[in-house]
C-alpha cells in the first residue's frame, strides 16, 4: 500500500503509467472487448468496473490538452448517438476538474479497436455494461 496512490492501480498499472510517454493512448475496455487480440500490452483487472477504473487511472494520468479529444469511447452500433449508461459515467468523470475536465468524444466501433490496436497498453476491467470501453491520451506534467 502507497500513500496517496489508489489501491486499485497495481504494480504493472503504476509502470505503464509510468512508462508512457507525451500522445502515448491507453485504453481501459470491458469483458467483451477482445483485448488479447488486440492489446501490445494487456493487463486484467477483472475485480474493478471500468469507471471504477477510470477514476483511479486518472487520479494520476495528466490527460492531453493539446489535441481536441484526449477521451473518446466506442459509439453504439446502429445508433451513434445514444449514450449508454457506463459512458454517461465516464462523461460525468472526466468533466470533474480533478479529472481534466474534458469532453467524452466518440468514434466508429471499428475505428476504436484500429485505434486500440496502437495503444500503449489496455487495462481489461470486469465491466459487464457493454460500451464500457474507453480511450485516454497522456498528456504532460506542467512545471509549478
Amino acid at each position: 500500500m502507497l500513500k496517496g496512490i489508489d489501491p486499485i492501480l497495481n504494480a504493472d498499472i503504476l509502470y505503464i503509467l509510468r512508462a508512457m510517454g507525451h500522445g502515448d493512448e491507453l485504453a481501459i475496455v470491458d469483458v467483451n472487448f477482445p483485448a488479447e487480440t488486440m492489446a501490445r500490452e494487456l493487463v486484467r483487472m477483472e475485480a474493478a468496473d471500468a469507471p471504477r477504473m477510470l477514476r483511479a487511472v486518472l487520479s494520476l494520468l495528466p490527460l492531453d490538452d493539446f489535441v481536441p479529444d484526449p477521451a473518446i469511447r466506442m459509439e453504439v452500433v446502429g445508433d451513434p448517438e445514444a449514450e449508454p449508461e457506463v459512458c454517461r459515467e465516464f462523461r460525468e468523470i472526466l468533466a470533474r476538474p480533478e479529472y481534466g475536465g474534458v469532453p467524452l468524444a466518440k468514434i466508429e466501433r471499428f475505428a476504436f479497436y484500429e485505434r486500440v490496436r496502437g495503444c500503449f497498453a489496455v487495462i481489461a476491467t470486469g465491466e459487464r455494461r457493454l460500451y464500457g470501453n474507453v480511450i485516454l491520451k497522456k498528456g504532460v506534467i506542467r512545471p509549478d
